[in-house]
């Protein structure tokens, strides 16, 4: 299939497909959607500290990468995970382009033959968000409480233990708000642990996987989405998706997920769970300043984040490496 074909589009730099394109000498084309060609753990995470990494393997420290891969693995393992990120990378810099999902993934990986071509989808689900909340005090009794969810998997890179701290803060203060985390992942026992250690099951709990109508007779009630992330996400799919529906999403300011969602949200620096209280209690107090910020994120998302776009986009650059 790779020798008959004109161009070979990889999501991802998998290396048998791009050994195999080079060996057939077929022009491919590598989508990166997160950071494997240049970190051994994908995710530019390091360990045991969980800091951002500022880049150890590009900067050639791969003794860092190594005790970086031991917190998670063996050593053997760790030797074989890292022994591979050579090929890896030099296969993708050999790759006739290199296509990025935000400026900000280009300008980590600093690859050649790089283009940026952004998430595109269909933009059939609009208006499914809320009305706007009235604006009394948010403590009126007569309100329903503002209603919070976090989509996605239950992993720590997530930030959802930022997400819980800040609902104990808006707790504290005798903020009505409702907090769903929707989906599941290896996070989870920790996560409900954290909700019964706080006792925040008045105001949070974890629903677990959800899709079609359930999902979307959650979302429907949803006056925001929060996504806490503390590594510097490549995009935020999630994102794009909520903002194609007109709905307010709250980010942390870092990474892709900061670009993607620009001005047309509200971002908090992440792992700062009191600035991440402190917007939430915007959404609950129905500031006034922020009641537009729906429609804003969906004219960005209509405008950047369309699939015939993409797909546009796309064409072109394979039509530039044939």
């Amino acid at each position: 299939m790779i020798r008959s074909a004109d161009v070979v589009h990889i999501a991802g730099p998998s290396l048998a497909p791009m050994f195999l394109a080079k060996l057939a000498r077929t022009p491919y084309v590598v989508e990166h959607h997160g950071y494997q060609a240049i970190c051994p753990n994908g995710v530019l995470i390091h360990q045991p500290d969980r800091r951002i990494c500022p880049g150890h393997f590009q900067a050639g420290r791969y003794g860092a990468c190594l005790r970086c891969q031991r917190h998670e693995m063996s050593s053997l393992r760790a030797a074989a995970k890292l022994l591979q990120m050579f090929p890896r990378h030099s296969l993708s810099r050999a790759a006739n382009s290199n296509i990025f999902i935000t400026h900000h993934s280009l300008e980590r990986h600093r690859l050649p033959h790089a283009q940026m071509i952004y998430y595109g989808i269909e933009s059939t689900q609009r208006n499914e968000a809320p009305a706007n909340r009235p604006s009394p005090l948010a403590n009126d009794s007569k309100l329903d409480p503002a209603r919070f969810a976090y989509v996605g998997r239950l992993v720590p890179e997530k930030g959802l233990d930022v997400l819980l701290r800040a609902a104990k803060l808006l707790k504290s203060e005798a903020f009505r708000f409702q907090l769903l985390l929707i989906g599941d992942g290896p996070e989870r026992a920790n996560l409900e642990a954290q909700i019964a250690s706080e006792n925040l099951h008045d105001v949070a709990r974890v629903t677990g996987f959800l899709r079609g109508p359930a999902l979307a007779e959650q979302m429907s009630r949803i006056d925001a989405v929060v996504m806490p992330s503390v590594w510097e996400e490549t995009a935020g799919l999630a994102a794009i998706e909520q903002m194609m529906r007109g709905r307010l999403v709250i980010a942390s300011d870092i990474g892709g997920l900061g670009e993607i969602v620009a001005d047309a949200g509200l971002k908090f620096p992440a792992g700062d769970a009191g600035s991440l209280a402190a917007r939430m209690k915007r959404v609950i107090q129905a500031d006034p300043a922020i009641l537009d910020l729906g429609e804003a994120a969906q004219k960005r998302a209509e405008a950047l984040f369309r699939s015939d776009r993409m797909l546009a986009e796309h064409v072109a650059a394979y039509r530039k490496v044939i």
